[in-house]
């Protein structure tokens, strides 16, 4: 039977992964249907050689802009006359260098009262556009920065900023009238001076970067998850909850431990959620010399005993797939539960990084509800209320899987993995992926509304070139999150690692003045 370390160690790869599986800054120096009622209208680039980065950084912005209602996407190419008039507001991402972008947009950016947040790219279109844009805006863009930005300071609090964004990424922002420009955010360059990041004036609020490359949980693209309740929720009152989960818990759990754990969690009042995965199974005999092994939920009684201890004791189920793990090969290491992924090809390098290929064999929207169905048995079999939160394991799953998956649950806990041509409503593009994590709940491209996982798990011991990661790691994310005025500091937790890092990890998130709340409350 396994030890745990290797499942804890790939857990905390895959995330890295994952956040990094879109490349970064493209450009030199939709979600389709009815348009809503209200709403964010996303706008994107398209063009050039690196054109289909702006699909995945829009899904991104439609993600985020979920929070706030309801969200159309469309590359700016397609944006008519007016169309601002239809929404509460409007988010443009530059990404392509000269995006040839529609005069009707400038012209509405420049005349209308909604609010706009323009990020990046393509700001000198709309400055040459204007009459005379200094003395409408008292600002004007200058050209991009040779230094390399390492943070972005906002509300007291220094954000990182990835190294491989590279120099001459930030564009120069020139204020020339500061009683009607206001800069919301500084620039840091790695010497340590400054420059304007973020700039508003009137109902125009300027970007100088694009937030979404590289965007780790302690990254500048907080500020832009914050500035858009000014946008979309102006009145929104400031508070700062966290949220906890117990992780990959099969029926090889020791239920002792499970009890433990939920007992000081009780003690504390502290509600948790907790993941389980109904069956274990080492097809091979990864741990077990060479002897194949299985264990089912529902034939293990003092496996159930352990879960309704957890659910009378403030936890929250949340199923984490069927067995975590896809068949007697591995994917990409033993085949055993825990370890491997269950909904997505994944192969391993020799340097132990991985690379996300796509679809397994027989991947469909049928499949992927069928073992969710044959979770959902064991569930039933046990006797246990069946859980109405789904977290796919490693985070990883196919657009068809997401499909899937919706059959039966409309709440995931994960950080979401996304596609090109998901906006469009093309074949899905494997080769272009990005992973995201998120801040406060939102409503996502494939319908589901996801609750915020934002701040990784504990892993006290290094893995190849993976560091460790301590309470004092997630509770420094926790910090960088206060940025974000109604924002979470979500983590998880496994439960065969010692209490001592749960208990630090917990009362340091309270010590910075997050509420613990229940994933069924939201």
């Amino acid at each position: 039977m396994k030890t745990g370390r290797l499942a804890a160690a790939t857990c905390a790869a895959s995330l890295a992964l994952t956040l990094a599986a879109a490349p970064s800054y493209a450009g030199k120096p939709g979600s389709g249907g009815t348009p809503p009622s209200g709403g964010a209208l996303v706008l994107y680039d398209t063009t050039n050689t690196y054109g289909w980065l702006g699909e995945l950084y829009a899904i991104q912005a439609d993600n985020l802009a979920s929070h706030f209602g309801a969200v159309k996407a469309e590359p700016v190419t397609s944006y008519t006359a007016g169309q601002v008039n239809s929404y509460n507001g409007v988010i443009y991402i530059g990404s392509t260098y000269d995006e040839p972008i529609p005069s009707a947009f400038l012209d509405d950016v420049l005349s209308t009262s909604k609010p706009v947040i323009w990020a990046s790219d393509n700001i000198w279109q709309l400055s040459a556009r204007a009459a005379d844009f200094n003395a409408q805006y008292g600002w004007t863009p200058g050209y991009f920065d040779q230094g390399t930005v390492t943070g972005v300071q906002y509300k007291g609090i220094t954000l990182t900023r990835d190294a491989r964004n590279g120099a001459g990424t930030v564009l120069d922002v020139n204020v020339n009238d500061t009683s009607r420009a206001q800069v919301l955010a500084t620039s840091v360059r790695d010497d340590g001076t400054t420059f304007p990041y973020a700039v508003r004036s009137g109902n125009l609020t300027y970007i100088a970067d694009n937030p979404f490359p590289y965007s780790t949980p302690t990254d500048r693209l907080l500020f832009f998850e914050d500035v858009l309740f000014d946008a979309f929720a102006p009145a929104t009152t400031t508070q700062h909850r966290a949220m906890v989960r117990l992780e990959d818990i099969d029926p090889t759990a020791d239920p002792a431990k499970l009890k433990q754990i939920a007992d000081w969690l009780y003690s504390q009042h502290i509600p948790f959620g907790f993941g389980i995965i109904p069956t274990y199974t080492d097809p091979t005999g990864y741990y077990n010399n060479g002897t194949p092994e299985s264990y089912k939920l529902s034939r293990t009684p003092a496996f159930i005993d352990a879960i309704r201890y957890l659910l009378s004791h403030g936890g929250t189920m949340v199923d984490h797939g069927y067995s975590h793990q896809y068949s007697n090969i591995p994917n990409p290491y033993t085949a055993v539960t825990g370890d491997d992924y269950e909904f997505f090809r994944v192969t391993e390098n020799t340097d132990h990084s991985l690379n996300y290929v796509g679809p397994l064999p027989g991947d469909s929207q049928a499949w992927a509800a069928g073992r969710v169905k044959s979770a959902l048995n064991e569930f039933s079999a046990a006797k246990l209320p069946a859980p109405t939160i789904f977290e796919p394991p490693h985070y990883a799953a196919t657009a068809p899987d997401y499909a899937g998956f919706k059959q039966y649950f409309g709440t995931r806990w994960d950080r979401g993995l996304y596609f090109g041509g998901v906006l469009s409503g093309s074949t899905p593009d494997y080769g272009h992926q990005v992973g995201q994590f998120f801040p406060y709940v939102v409503h996502d491209v494939y319908g589901f509304k996801v609750l915020p996982e934002n701040c990784g798990d504990i892993s006290p011991q290094p893995w190849f070139d993976y560091p460790a990661t301590l309470p004092a790691d997630i509770i420094n994310c926790a910090q960088k999150n206060l940025a974000v005025r109604d924002g979470f500091a979500s983590f998880f937790f496994h439960p065969y690692l010692d209490i001592s890092y749960l208990q630090q990890t917990v009362q340091g998130l309270q010590a910075a003045g997050y509420a613990f709340v229940s994933p069924s409350s939201l």
